[in-house]
């Protein structure tokens, strides 16, 4: 797992059952009434195909989904989490009842969709900064319940995970530094609260910037710094702290920023701006 803060995401097999769960009471709720069309004793093939090159992720999703529906759903898999899939090739041959394959079918695809999205346009980002020694990072602009899924993507994608949340590590930034009365009472604070989280200051200026530097930072983000006073800071740090950039980043500036010597990029847009992939389900044989 490509994670920064965290080693690993300790709840990410609990959330699985969680978010498939909520996930198909949303869809199912008293019962699917189109399925109920189908012989209860008729049983199927369907293959689950990529309409389009994607990156794919979601296989723990669609084996939560057809647990909990319906155990005696046979998945068999052509493709794994990470791996790179062509237009049209088939991702994975579901055997089972007809209703249930039908009945799981948005449910799971919804999923692989999305984690496919994100983990697509991660392998996209990492590509573009593979001559450097920079770690892209995400952040926590995920879509709400599908935090540690999306993270999860990202690392399958090539990036890596910022902190999981507000628990695993400290990022002070403008508002935090303001109402605890400076950097340095923030960042010392912060030592006596959690003496074995890392510790991250935001900064917009070079004033700042140095007040990180004195108070010993574990991270410095510089926020929207020029390249040059990306480069310029990274002089000045010599390697005392890790040095992150941060803010309107994008795929015209991300080779050069990566270029200018700074360890990590955060980058909201491998959560929040993932398109899904194109899907399609086909029950091609009954039995």
């Amino acid at each position: 797992m490509n994670t920064l803060y965290s080693k690993n995401l300790p709840t990410l097999a609990q959330d699985i059952t969680k978010s498939v769960s909520l996930a198909l009471a949303e869809d199912i709720d008293s019962g699917d009434i189109t399925a109920q069309l189908i012989p209860a004793e008729q049983t199927a093939e369907a293959t689950i195909i990529t309409r389009e090159n994607c990156i794919f992720c979601g296989k723990a999703w669609v084996k939560e989904v057809f647990r909990q529906l319906d155990p005696q759903v046979q998945i068999i898999w052509h493709v794994e989490d990470g791996q790179e899939a062509a237009a049209n090739s088939t991702l994975f041959t579901l055997k089972g009842s007809a209703r249930s394959l039908l009945t799981g079918e948005r449910t799971a695809l919804n999923f692989v969709q999305t984690l496919s999205g994100t983990a697509t346009i991660s392998r996209h980002y990492a590509s573009q900064v593979a001559h450097t020694k920079v770690k892209l990072l995400d952040t926590r602009k995920t879509i709400p319940g599908l935090r540690t899924a999306q993270k999860y993507a990202v690392a399958c994608g090539g990036c890596h995970n910022h902190r999981i949340g507000l628990y695993d590590a400290f990022l002070i930034k403008e508002n935090h530094i303001a109402a605890s009365g400076g950097i340095a009472k923030a960042v010392a604070a912060a030592r006596i609260i959690a003496s074995g989280k890392p510790v991250e200051v935001e900064v917009e200026t070079f004033a700042e910037f140095d007040q990180a530097l004195e108070a010993k930072a574990d991270i410095i983000m510089l926020d929207n710094f020029s390249i040059n006073d990306m480069k310029q800071a990274v002089a000045i740090n010599a390697g005392r702290a890790k040095l992150e950039a941060s803010g309107n980043i994008n795929e015209q500036t991300l080779a050069r920023t990566a270029e200018t010597g700074v360890d990590f990029i955060s980058i909201g847009g491998l959560t929040k701006h993932c398109q899904a992939i194109d899907l399609s389900m086909r029950l091609n044989s009954f039995f």
